[in-house]
């Protein structure tokens, strides 16, 4: 099978019809074996009933439908796991992404051997204060924090090879930064191309300013679990037993110091009223709790369940 178009969605009713009628055009019109996967994220409206219309009139058309709203995220990953194409083609439901898209960006895998390809909405029909100007500073800081050099980090529009949506862990809402996953997961190539934006035609935005602060939060996320993520002792343990060293040295001097000068018979006052034997304690103790940390953080590691993070109410075509 050539592609897996995967599509979650909230609450779109009003898109969905012109949207599937799109991926179908650009899909017959290019001969593509194919399969489209609707992922409905907890929808109230009337979106799952129009994906199983979609489904019963054409069997390459799938759905899965969540219990509850559990997040983009897990939405992307229940249907990375079901995808069978050779290129999964990921999109949002809103038609401000284009499938007429979708044969540049499968061109890039197939014949340019990218991994994985991500769009970049270079001209934006978005509120300049609200949207434009946050997300240029968001995308800045994950180019400078992880080593990925894109300039639209959290474009719904992107490919990848099969191999790639198979061997990455998307959870949380760590969507925004799945180049930087399949990056720490060993594909290097990942490349860009520039796609049409289009300006939403129903509905409102389900993404607030408050997906800025999320997203600056994950990105330090990210940071500390592609470095430290399979070895937090590494961390932890090294800055704790610093800090407990420097510490139980500088008590150690109070005291020997205190020592001389009883034994000299100079003037001296108790270690207690003396301010530096508590930050030598303070440090002393930040540091065993440091230490700890990632003690117990390697416990965790090694005795993790892999729970499942969303629940499934329903799938068609499956």
């Amino acid at each position: 099978m050539n592609l897996s178009i995967l599509i979650p969605l909230l609450n779109e009713e009003e898109s969905l019809k012109e949207l599937y009628s799109w991926i179908i055009k650009v899909m017959q019109s290019n001969n593509y074996s194919y399969e489209i996967i609707f992922v409905d994220d907890g929808s109230t409206d009337d979106s799952w009933n129009i994906i199983e219309s979609f489904s019963n009139e054409n069997p390459n058309v799938k759905g899965i439908r969540f219990m509850k709203n559990f997040g983009k995220s897990q939405a992307l990953h229940a249907g990375f796991a079901k995808s069978q194409g050779d290129v999964i083609i990921t999109m949002d439901a809103d038609l401000q992404d284009s499938p007429d898209e979708i044969p540049g960006l499968y061109e890039m895998i197939t014949a340019q051997k990218y991994d994985l390809v991500s769009g970049w909405k270079k001209k934006r029909y978005d509120s300049v204060v609200a949207k434009n100007l946050p997300s240029k500073l968001f995308n800045w800081a994950a180019r400078k924090t992880s080593g990925v050099e894109l300039n639209d980090f959290n474009c719904g529009l992107k490919a990848y090879k099969n191999v790639v949506v198979k061997n990455i862990e998307v959870s949380g809402e760590m969507h925004r930064y799945i180049p930087v996953l399949a990056k720490n997961a060993g594909f290097g190539k990942i490349g860009e191309k520039v796609v049409i934006h289009q300006a939403r035609k129903y509905g409102e935005t389900k993404f607030g300013m408050e997906r800025f602060i999320n997203g600056f939060l994950d990105l330090i996320t990210i940071w500390f679990l592609s470095r430290f993520g399979k070895r937090p002792m590494h961390l932890f343990g090294a800055i704790g037993s610093f800090m407990f060293i420097i510490g139980f040295l500088a008590a150690g001097y109070i005291g020997v110091s205190k020592l001389y000068h009883m034994y000299t018979g100079m003037k001296y006052t108790l270690v207690t009223n003396n301010p530096w034997f508590y930050i030598a304690l303070t440090t002393m103790i930040l540091g065993t709790q440091l230490f700890l940390a990632g003690f117990l953080g390697e416990i965790i590691l090694r005795t993790k369940s892999n729970e499942a993070r969303y629940k499934v109410a329903r799938e068609v075509n499956f």
